[in-house]
């Protein structure tokens, strides 16, 4: 089944998109729900269809449900949002993973339900991509889950609500005939599916303790933790600096903050540039850029601007509680792999002082039981074939009940994780 999936993806990637024109995703009556959501409780299945899944437009034998549920955006307010199961074909057996996607986008056309539905679409080459890495957890007799973590409106990197999603497409995934209020999950994702498994690990115990009890553990690679640190290491990349904009644009979009006074006549034009970008596009697009140049000179220091400061400390997982449940935590550390050039070191896009400090600050507080693992001659993307069968194999010993191996007194110091602080 593997072998077949894989042979599938790699025909599809050869085909241009112009191919199978994307499906109107924008007039899909399914992810609209008119009623008053507030009257429904978290988790709250709303509407559910069963189809064919797609890999890059291409249909395979594989079914998906898709459910509408209520969920919780990042300023608390109920809104209706679509997850993804795939059953295992051989019944219920109890077990579960929630994969959460790296698609990366400001775009909710280009989340993974889209992709699975069959539209074909720039933004959704990666939720298409990972189908090669849902294929194994299937081979294996797990059902997947399959969360939109943004929203649905791609609040991109507002991590608490990505983590509230996950929490509540879980609580939803049950109803389905093939899961039940009993089945056990584990939590899966790299890089931008890492914001979303490590914000659901941390919320669970507080805002699901319903789906907290079922939880085996969570596996993520290439963490963000601290957006503010992150701004600063990327700053300048040929490649990365382009998710720049996407995080400001996201971040603001999703707790209302409005950074264009503070913008100068470029900055205005690149976030009207990247309104609806997704990472396909952003990578490259502009090489060298940093936040001065996004602001007016009188703003240099982002720590000056309140928003700013009020935003990143929201979303830095260093503040959120930590974990009640086994974590294993692979994080590269080669970006210059990827032309992040810094005294800092990091994969590219993520600081792994960050992450070692994460790790460390979730031993120091009662949780034994995570696993950290540097690569330190990986970079970001050439981090994830190495990164993915280890988590998965992590994962699976937790279903099996084998104790969780612990990496706590033996990870190197990282940074401080503290609240930035402003400076006006």
């Amino acid at each position: 089944m593997i072998g077949k999936t894989v042979r599938t993806l790699a025909a599809a990637l050869l085909v241009t998109f112009a191919i199978t024109p994307a499906a109107e995703a924008a007039t899909d009556s399914f992810y609209r729900f008119d009623g008053p959501l507030s009257s429904y409780a978290p988790g709250t299945v709303l509407k559910s269809r069963t189809l064919t899944y797609h890999v890059f437009g291409f249909p395979t034998p594989v079914r998906a449900t898709q459910l509408l549920y209520r969920t919780t955006d990042a300023q608390g307010r109920a809104v209706a949002n679509v997850t993804s199961i795939v059953r295992n074909p051989l019944g219920d057996n109890g077990k579960a993973i929630s994969y959460q996607s790296a698609y990366d986008s400001l775009d909710p056309e280009d989340a993974p339900s889209r992709a699975i539905a069959g539209d074909v679409r720039l933004g959704g080459v990666l939720p298409n991509a990972e189908s090669a890495l849902i294929a194994p957890a299937l081979a294996l007799g797990y059902s997947v889950v399959i969360p939109d973590t943004e929203g649905p409106t791609a609040d991109f990197a507002a991590g608490p609500e990505y983590g509230q999603t996950t929490l509540d497409s879980l609580r939803a995934a049950v109803r389905v005939p093939g899961l039940s209020a009993n089945t056990r999950f584990g939590l899966l994702g790299y890089s931008g599916g890492a914001i979303a498994t490590g914000w659901a690990s941390a919320l669970a115990a507080s805002y699901a303790p319903d789906v907290a009890k079922n939880l085996v553990g969570f596996a993520e690679g290439g963490v963000l933790v601290d957006p503010a640190h992150n701004l600063k290491y990327v700053g300048g990349s040929p490649i990365w600096s382009g998710v720049i904009p996407m995080a400001l644009i996201g971040v603001s979009r999703g707790y209302g903050i409005d950074l264009k006074p503070y913008a100068s006549e470029y900055g205005l034009k690149v976030l009207g540039e990247m309104e609806n970008a997704s990472i396909a596009v952003a990578l490259g697009r502009y090489p060298g850029l940093t936040w001065q140049k996004l602001v007016k000179p009188e703003y240099a220091d982002p720590n000056s601007v309140p928003p700013f400061v009020a935003a990143v400390n929201k979303v830095n997982l260093g503040s959120a509680p930590t974990p009640s449940i086994p974590g294993f935590i692979g994080q590269a550390s080669n970006g210059a792999l990827e032309g992040t050039v810094s005294t800092e070191p990091g994969d590219g896009v993520m600081v792994a002082g960050d992450v070692r400090a994460l790790a460390r600050q979730y031993c120091a507080t009662g949780n034994t039981g995570i696993k950290y693992t540097q690569y330190d001659a990986l970079s970001h993307a050439t981090a994830v074939p190495v990164w993915a069968p280890a988590a998965l194999t992590w994962l699976n010993d937790r279903f099996a009940g084998t104790p969780a191996p612990s990496s706590c007194g033996h990870i190197p110091p990282g940074n401080s994780l503290a609240p930035e602080v402003p400076t006006r």
